[in-house]
Formats: C-alpha cells, structure tokens, sequence
C-alpha cells in the first residue's frame, strides 16, 4: 500500500482540485485500481454525486493507474488524457467509489508503443459505483520524457 499512498500524493499536489474532491487510493496493483471520494465535497442540489465530480475521479483513477504502471515500470513519460466520454446510467447516492481494470495485453501494448516509437496509449473503462453507475471511457497517451 505504500505505492498508493506516495501515488495518491503525487496527485494531490500535481492536482489540487483532487484533494479538494478528497480522492483517495483504496486499492493498487499493476493491473487494478479502486479510488473512492466522498459524496459530501462532491454533492450536487439533488443530494447525489454532482457529475463533474463523478468524470474527475473517473478521468484521475485512470491516469493514476496508468501513472502507476509507469512509475513501477520505470518508464519516463509525459502522461496525458487524450480522449473521455463519460455515460451516467442512474444516480450516485453514496462515496463516488471508481474501479478500474488494465489487462497484461493492454499494459504490454501501451508500454511497447513507449519503447518503439515514443509514444503509448491506453484505452481504459473506468466504472463508478457499486452498479456500474456511470462508465467512463478514456484513452491516455504516454510520450517518452
């Protein structure tokens, strides 16, 4: 757990508006991640998650899992969110809790691209919520540093 939290930091002062929102690692490896934020700093005026808050800590669990891999990895790169589309299936009522998964096949592919010709991408499904919520789709793009 000690990555989580040195990785949790790392983006609560490289983006202070995630510890406004209160994000937190809960759960890290290379290949998963949970993330939970609780529902009071992110309400909206119907009592549940205000949807801006619910893309951010999609969009921040994912680049925190590719920044994860990188770092583990020892991969030097620049890390950016390409392209995000987010779908809100139902009301968050509770903790925007996200969760999300990278396959060996989605990390070999990312890192190769890193390796060869400088530049990787990652296409992840980040999901909110204990029922799949909201479903963010993101792709990040990695450049060698």
């Amino acid at each position: 757990m000690k990555a989580a939290t040195a990785l949790e930091q790392k983006i609560r002062q490289a983006i202070p508006l995630s510890d406004a929102m209160q994000f937190s690692i809960i759960d890290l490896s290379l290949d998963t991640i949970q993330v939970a934020a609780p529902l009071e700093p992110n309400i909206n005026i119907h009592g549940t998650g205000f949807a801006g808050s619910i893309y951010s800590v999609g969009v921040l669990t994912g680049w925190a899992l590719c920044t994860h891999i990188l770092d583990e990895l020892g991969i030097e790169a620049d890390l950016v969110v390409a392209r995000a589309e987010i779908r809100y299936r139902a009301p968050v009522s509770g903790d925007l809790e996200c969760s999300c998964v990278c396959s060996e096949a989605q990390r070999e592919s990312f890192c190769q691209g890193i390796d060869e010709v400088g530049k990787g991408k990652l296409l992840l499904d980040i999901e909110v919520g204990d029922d799949r919520q909201a479903i963010l789709q993101a792709t990040y793009i990695a450049v060698s540093a």
